[in-house]
């Protein structure tokens, strides 16, 4: 009996977080529907370099990067490379969360991991055959839940569609690079 409360009661929160959801978003979509323009924004990261370093404000903290330990940092700042990792990380557990409340998944603990492979010698200049950047990225998700084969599937489709840096990604729009040089005061 208190097996079936438990799972009564899931279910009831799982379709409350759904409706809490969509009544979040709702006007958002009902506004960027009607208004497509209104959808497109430009984010924004800003950071100061200075030394070896650069601090990257994030909304939140400061963040300082600077070089890794395998290039020549000494491991006390943040590394570029690990951030865009982390970012998404950030993006795919997000992600994650919101498609399986919108489907009515619970889900218990969620561990997401991202992994990339480099080759140094790269962004060290040492061997032109050597890519400069990720070589590979793995995204892995641990995720604790009671979902059937297909809703794991549907949850792993849709994270996937859905998750705006693992997209960037995957299909790198134009970046164009300017240097605006100004005279040293």
């Amino acid at each position: 009996m208190a097996d079936h409360r438990t799972e009564t009661t899931q279910r009831s929160d799982a379709a409350a977080g759904a409706a809490s959801l969509k009544a979040l978003q709702a006007p958002f979509k009902e506004k960027y529907r009607s208004d497509p323009a209104a959808a497109r924004l430009t984010l924004r990261a800003r950071g100061r370099a200075s030394g070896l370093s650069c601090k990257v404000e994030t909304g939140r903290a400061l963040v300082e990067a600077g070089l890794h330990a395998a290039t020549g940092g000494d491991g006390s700042l943040a590394c570029s490379g690990d951030m865009l990792l982390e970012a998404l990380v950030a993006c795919a557990g997000v992600t994650l969360r919101a498609v399986a409340t919108a489907i009515g998944v619970t889900l218990g603990e969620v561990t997401v991991v991202a992994e990339g492979d480099l080759d140094f010698r790269g962004t060290l200049g040492i061997a032109k055959e050597a890519k400069v950047g990720f070589e590979a990225i793995r995204l892995r998700f641990e995720a604790d839940g009671d979902a059937s084969e297909e809703q794991w599937a549907t949850l792993q489709r849709l994270t996937e569609r859905y998750c705006v840096v693992l997209q960037t990604l995957r299909a790198t729009p134009p970046v164009d690079v300017t240097l605006l040089a100004r005279p040293a005061r």
